[in-house]
């Protein structure tokens, strides 16, 4: 409705009223003449005053609702619709540039701190936004943690840049909230209309969105510009998605598992369940093109499920060694995981001792209240946890600490680094020193030498997993090298050996 409307419906009403209450009033007074004059006056100043009132403080009013309408109440400053109003305003062909932030570990203040934290440090960095925009640009408030400036005209893409890697820089410091600092950043996606590409406000806001997304897929805290690409690998993503859910009904995956051997006697100790997917046409996807998409459309809590089923199953027989399981960040984050790791422990009989579930630090650090909470059920199982990639993150001691894994995992780059100079020598030694100090068993991952192999063994890794010893193989061969070894140990009378000691 428009806002005029409300003020003249009124009046329309009231002028009605006014002309029936007169014509009855005239009808009363009958021929008296001066009554009728007397009558016609007062009323006409009555109607006049009344109409005049009612239009100044209508408007009055109407102006007010329409810039309630236009304000998010909580960060004070403009809204969607504001954003869009402001967009249609702005004269055809005109360069438009648009960027949608979303703010880094918004969510972990308000899961440690409280929504009342959560909405100061909201007022918080609106008030921020408004600094760095200044005159330049525009700021609104989309709605929970999103935010979006838009600058219009010349050279507007280059104004807007330069707007946001200040707000980086100045997001990058800590923001003070009752006495807390707090440390967050924003991911940011950037798009443009020109007069050669006119686009509406709706598709530039999905354009920046797609980008902002790229953003914190590449780190948080930066900025990246949309491309035709993002719509692409879109529709690629879509495709395998729909592929995803067509293998899981069909059962196209299997589990295959990388041996880790202990450090001294070249043993199988334990496996680590891999997942692969193969096409009914006999060719393979990579795990890395879809894992990530299946933990973006919700699909690998199911496959992740289905993994730890088949693997606690085909591991039940291997004697004594340990099962390696990745569990992905959208599985922990699921209150229910605990629950369906518990059932399916109880459904395939595996021993909760024998299983060992790897984590990775992203997570751990995004979202530490959730994950030491699901982490401290699945140990209540008698289930070990273990840090795996470790070395490309930031883990501190005190990370280490707080977290209590049973196992640390050296990355490859840190195997590969420590090879090559005394540093990264010095930084691997000193990472198996801690981990030894907390009681942890270290293994390291990705040795694809002699050379690294006798590299780690005499740093002190407890176990070695990599190429040099086993790719990964299926869960028959797995069966096969058990029994080899089992053979040979008996033949050089291990076995007897061992029975003596005990």
């Amino acid at each position: 409705m428009r806002p005029a409307v409300l003020v003249i419906a009124p009046v329309a009403v009231l002028s009605l009223i006014s002309a029936t209450v007169l014509a009855m009033l005239l009808n009363r007074a009958g021929a008296d003449l001066s009554s009728s004059q007397s009558i016609l006056v007062t009323g006409g100043l009555a109607y006049g005053t009344a109409v005049i009132l009612l239009i100044r403080f209508g408007l009055s009013s109407v102006g007010k609702l329409e810039d309630l309408g236009l304000t998010d109440t909580l960060a004070a400053m403009p809204n969607r619709r504001a954003l869009h109003l402001d967009y249609a305003r702005a004269a055809p062909g005109t360069e438009k540039a648009l960027a949608l932030l979303d703010l880094d570990g918004f969510k972990s203040v308000n899961d440690q701190y409280g929504h009342f934290v959560g909405d100061k440090l909201i007022k918080e960095c609106a008030k921020i936004l408004a600094e760095v925009c200044s005159k330049d640009g525009r700021a609104y408030r989309l709605g929970g943690d999103e935010f979006a400036i838009l600058v219009i005209g010349p050279i507007a893409g280059n104004i807007l840049e330069g707007i946001c890697h200040t707000l980086l820089a100045r997001l990058g410091q800590s923001v003070t909230i009752d006495e807390r600092k707090l440390l967050i950043g924003a991911s940011v996606g950037l798009s443009r209309s020109s007069r050669r590409d006119e686009l509406t406000s709706s598709e530039l806001l999905r354009r920046s969105d797609m980008a902002m997304y790229v953003s914190k897929d590449a780190g948080r805290n930066r900025c990246t510009w949309f491309s035709d690409d993002f719509d692409r690998n879109r529709d690629v993503t879509q495709q395998v998605e729909a592929e995803l859910r067509e293998a899981l009904r069909l059962q196209e995956f299997r589990v295959a598992y990388q041996p880790l051997v202990d450090a001294k006697s070249g043993d199988i100790v334990a496996v680590e369940a891999l997942l692969r997917w193969e096409r009914a046409d006999g060719s393979t996807v990579s795990p890395g093109v879809f894992v990530p998409i299946a933990e973006k459309c919700g699909l690998i809590y199911q496959i992740g499920l289905w993994v730890l089923r088949t693997a606690c199953r085909e591991a039940m027989a291997w004697d004594e060694i340990k099962l390696s399981i990745n569990v992905s960040p959208v599985q922990l984050r699921n209150p229910e995981f605990p629950v369906e790791l518990g059932h399916i422990l109880e459904e395939t009989g595996f021993p909760p001792s024998r299983l060992e579930l790897e984590v990775t630090e992203t997570y751990l650090v995004s979202d530490p209240v959730v994950a030491n909470r699901n982490l401290d059920v699945i140990r209540k199982f008698g289930v070990g946890i273990a840090l795996d990639d470790f070395g490309t993150g930031y883990a501190s001691i005190g990370f280490l600490r707080n977290f209590r894994f049973e196992k640390l995992k050296l990355d490859r780059t840190m195997i590969v680094d420590a090879g090559l100079d005394s540093g990264s020598l010095a930084m691997m030694a000193s990472s198996i020193a801690v981990a030894r100090a907390m009681d942890m068993e270290v293994t390291a991952e990705g040795v694809e030498t002699k050379a690294q192999a006798d590299l780690v063994r005499t740093a002190g890794c407890d176990q070695i997993q990599g190429w040099y010893y086993y790719k990964a193989i299926s869960a028959g061969e797995i069966r096969g090298h058990l029994d080899e070894i089992r053979d040979r140990n008996n033949t050089l009378g291990i076995g007897e050996a061992h029975g003596h000691v005990g």
